[in-house]
Order: structure tokens, then sequence, then C-alpha cells
């Protein structure tokens, strides 16, 4: 019976440490009143970048947004940290922001080099293979935005083009151009293989290369092995 008291007390104090560690809870409303303040400076800050979403930011915008992730974190729970000096590293912050900005809209250069180029990771029907060298390509995310452009294989993109914040902008052929292409549907995708049993038109499952295949082959544009019945349905809008 003592053992099971003394195993319940060590598991209360366990989960004292864990979940409050002495806190005192008139600390508690000061961590309230911190994180209010925080947060309307965090909101008023990206709110003075001009930025309305998250999809609109740069890597180098992102860049700041961890930056500041301490900044505004610390003053919010540690006591001894005052607001004030976050508040000067937002400001300072803000100010570095507005002088890149000012700086790359002048200097196509330096835009480059901060912001970096626009993508082209299809082109024709096909992945670039420039850009598969890149390892730019997170091919389940990437795959599912199409799907969500309601595109069902890569045969029905004229250019797809990767911007300097992430979006995909996508051009499509017109119906009577769609091409054979590389089918995206997950249940089609798993599908791919390197035994080719019945010919036609196939795949490559690497840069989506269409060729016509009677047996196993290599692919002559990037030397993958394995292929996927390739699909020329136009595009369902």
């Amino acid at each position: 019976m003592q053992n099971h008291l003394l195993n319940a007390t060590e598991m209360m104090a366990f989960f004292e440490k864990v979940f409050l560690h002495n806190l005192d809870f008139s600390y508690a409303f000061e961590i309230v009143f911190r994180t209010t303040i925080m947060f309307a400076i965090i909101i008023t800050f990206l709110r003075l970048t001009g930025k309305k979403g998250i999809r609109q930011l740069s890597i180098y915008e992102v860049a700041i947004i961890i930056a500041l992730g301490s900044a505004a974190g610390d003053p919010m729970i540690v006591e001894d940290m005052a607001i004030v000096p976050s508040l000067i590293a937002f400001v300072s912050t803000l100010l570095l922001y507005r002088l890149i900005t000012y700086i790359s809209a002048r200097h196509t250069k330096v835009e480059s080099l901060i912001e970096g180029q626009p993508l082209y990771v299809i082109e024709d029907g096909m992945f670039s293979l420039e850009a598969k060298k890149a390892h730019t390509l997170g091919e389940d995310e990437f795959f599912a935005e199409m799907r969500e452009a309601n595109v069902s294989h890569i045969g029905q993109i004229k250019t797809a083009i990767l911007e300097t914040n992430g979006k995909l902008s996508i051009f499509y052929f017109e119906d009577k151009l769609v091409k054979y292409g590389l089918p995206i549907l997950p249940r089609e995708y798993k599908n791919r293989t390197d035994e080719i049993e019945i010919e036609g038109h196939y795949a490559c499952t690497n840069c989506g290369a269409i060729e016509y295949l009677t047996n196993n082959s290599v692919c002559k544009r990037c030397n993958n092995t394995y292929w996927l019945r390739a699909s020329n349905d136009r595009r369902i809008t």
C-alpha cells in the first residue's frame, strides 16, 4: 500500500514539474498580457510588410519571420525579458525589410540574389531536367497542387513555373493539343513498373518523357527504368 502511495506521489510530482514547475499563478496573468502585446506586434509587423498571406512570402521574408520567433516568444513567457527590446528588434527588422525591398526593386541582380528566380518545372508536357537536378520538387506536394488545378496527367500542361514565393503557375494545352502524359492521380501512379507486359504509350516516372514501348526499356532522356501507362485524357474543368 505504501509503495502504491509513493508511486502516486512521484507521478504527481512528475506531472507538476512537466506542466507547472512551480508556476506562480499571479505571473500567469502577466503571461496572458505579454502574449497579447506580442501577438499585436506580430500582426502589426505583417500588416506593415504589405503581405496578405503566407503564400505571398518569399524565401527571405520567411527567414525574417523565423528570425523574429525568438524575439516574440521570449517576452511572452520569460519574466526577466522586457517587451521594449523585442519591439526594437521588430522595428529594426521592419526597416531592414523595407531597405532590402527598396534596393531589390531597383537592382534586378540583388532581387535575384535574395529571392531567386522563377523555375520552369514542366515544359511541353514533361518535367524539366534542370528542375529535377536542382532537387526543388517535392513530388507529393507538387502533384497535389496540380491535382487541385484539375490536372490528371502532365501531358495537359504546356508550361508550369515555380514562382519565387512557392506558388505554381500553370499554363495548359488546348484540349485538341493535349499530349500523352504521366498520370498523377494517386491510384494510377502506384502502378508504375519496370516490367512492360502490354505495348503502348508509357510515361517515364522520373522525367515524364513519352515512349511507345513493346518491352522493358530505359528512358532515353534520363535513363530511368520505371514507367507508367500514359494518359491523353483532356482536362476536366
